[in-house]
């Protein structure tokens, strides 16, 4: 069951949320009387129940808001019991002074906000043996092998358990958990009305995650990253699962780089078919290949890894999307100007200066297939060790970031997140050093229209942006993924819309 968390101030807006969650398919809803700041009226919250619910006051120590006296709180519990509403919320310590009445079940609940304690199972037999008709168990992951015993504690206990991690550490623990037996899952009502850290809205569980049709035939794959609840990943890659009907669930995998082997051999065992690879892993994530694909090999990155058996295998997307878009900007760019030739992609590169602003894996990516295609680069970071690095790592030479206006490229490749929201007003590259002649590439997707963007177009530069490059890549990412034609119109229409300014 998918439940989500109600957490209002005023009678009158809780019930129309109650109400209002309930018409949108929500299995259950969670009342957190805590959050009331005044009297609190049972009769009239409980009048109508349009699905079941869940009855919770929270003290402050536990993470809620309760601050009137610890009477007052089991008073309203036990008179939610004597209302038979279908669930109470009791605390380990208060769970043996209110005995069970009616048809109301019980979770007996623990919450951590500051670990993952090792003795998870003592823990739970503890909570078991206090009449609970549910265990609860909500810790802090400080690691993803804190969301790997969690979730192995929900899939051996008799007693119905809902384990989860808060934090973006233990994601995996929120939409997993009915797959691993958990009773039932939480959510709130949106992203930015988070009343534990990692919770995911009512609106992704149930139309991107749909945690309840998760199954043990349902194929998972991911972003893995750090930090990761930026990524758009999960939007365009479940949007496009759905849309080919297949039984495949994209997740955000926020992982730490000394947990990077652990996690792999996690995915290996638990039906995870591929993952994209993203900052700051995709150099590092090379080393645990089983084997790698000769161009992303040759880049020292990859960004995508498919998942055969216990055989990991590495491709690099991010060097075909990025090659596929300039080599279309440089032969329209040539058509425009009535240069009409059947000249190879060596050939239309050779010779052409480019620069590269950054020195990331994008970076990497893009300055190792212009300069297979015989492209002279120059690289210049705001890390200028980074730039000496990769210039020598792929033939090119490294510019001073201070000295990236000083030449005049064919080419120009901004790989940096300068312009990048929540930054949007930030720009990597002077406009008056832009000329019409010139083809510009930002990579950066959200938003579309970057300033640098704004400002090529203005001043009549052939451009490309990063939604092109970002939507290639992905759906190169789904054909290594399933074996099948990406929904590309989709895909892409998926990113223009989450990355709307009107969502901002």
């Amino acid at each position: 069951m998918l439940c989500v968390t109600i957490a209002r101030s005023r009678h009158k807006a809780m019930i129309a949320e109650y109400q209002h969650f309930a018409e949108a398919g929500a299995d259950l809803v969670e009342l957190r009387l805590d959050y009331i700041g005044r009297h609190i009226d049972l009769r009239r919250l409980l009048a109508n129940r349009p699905c079941p619910l869940i009855v919770t006051c929270r003290r402050r120590e536990d993470g809620g808001r309760w601050e009137k006296t610890e009477d007052e709180r089991l008073m309203i519990l036990r008179s939610a019991i004597a209302s038979g509403v279908d669930y109470v919320d009791l605390e380990e310590d208060i769970a043996d002074k209110i005995p069970r009445y009616g048809s109301t079940k019980r979770i007996v609940s623990l919450h951590n906000f500051e670990e993952t304690p090792e003795d998870l199972e003592s823990i739970h037999a503890r909570l078991a043996a206090l009449d609970a008709d549910i265990v609860k168990i909500a810790t802090m992951a400080n690691s993803f092998s804190d969301s790997i015993r969690m979730l192995h504690l929900a899939a051996s206990t008799q007693t119905p358990t809902i384990a989860l991690c808060m934090g973006d550490l233990g994601t995996v623990t929120r939409i997993l958990g009915l797959r691993y037996g958990a009773p039932f899952t939480f959510s709130v009502p949106k992203v930015g009305r988070k009343i534990a850290p990692g919770q995911i809205s009512f609106e992704d569980m149930r139309e991107m995650y749909r945690p309840q049709e998760i199954n043990e035939e349902t194929r998972l794959y991911g972003v893995v990253a750090d930090p990761v609840a930026h990524s758009l990943s999960p939007q365009i890659h479940n949007a496009a699962f759905a849309n080919r009907q297949l039984n495949c669930r994209y997740l955000p995998f926020r992982i730490p780089a000394d947990e990077l082997s652990l996690f792999l051999q996690w995915c290996k065992e638990s039906n995870v078919g591929g993952l994209s690879v993203t900052i700051p892993h995709k150099e590092a994530m090379l080393d645990l290949m089983s084997e790698v694909e000769a161009a992303a090999k040759g880049i020292g990155a990859i960004n995508t890894v498919a998942i055969r058996g216990m055989d990991a295998v590495g491709y690099n997307t991010d060097y075909r999307a990025a090659m596929d878009c300039l080599t279309e900007a440089l032969q329209t760019q040539r058509r425009v100007g009535g240069i009409d030739d059947d000249r190879g992609l060596s050939e239309i590169f050779a010779g052409r200066g480019v620069l590269i602003l950054g020195a990331g894996g994008a970076a990497r990516a893009i300055g190792y297939g212009l300069r297979q295609r015989g492209a002279v680069v120059a690289i210049s970071s705001r890390t200028a060790k980074r730039a000496e690095k990769l210039a020598s790592d792929i033939g090119g030479r490294a510019l001073p970031w201070a000295s990236r206006h000083d030449i005049k490229p064919g080419i120009l490749v901004n790989c940096t997140p300068v312009g990048m929201h929540p930054d949007v007003d930030s720009c990597p590259y002077e406009k008056n050093y832009l000329n019409e002649n010139m083809i510009v590439f930002d990579t950066i997707y959200n938003p579309e229209q970057t300033v640098l963007v704004k400002a090529a177009r203005e001043v009549g530069c052939f451009v490309v942006n990063g939604l092109d490059m970002f939507v290639r890549q992905a759906a190169y990412q789904f054909k290594l993924f399933t074996g099948l034609e990406p929904p590309s119109k989709l895909m892409r229409e998926t990113v223009k819309r989450i990355t709307s300014p009107v969502r901002f």
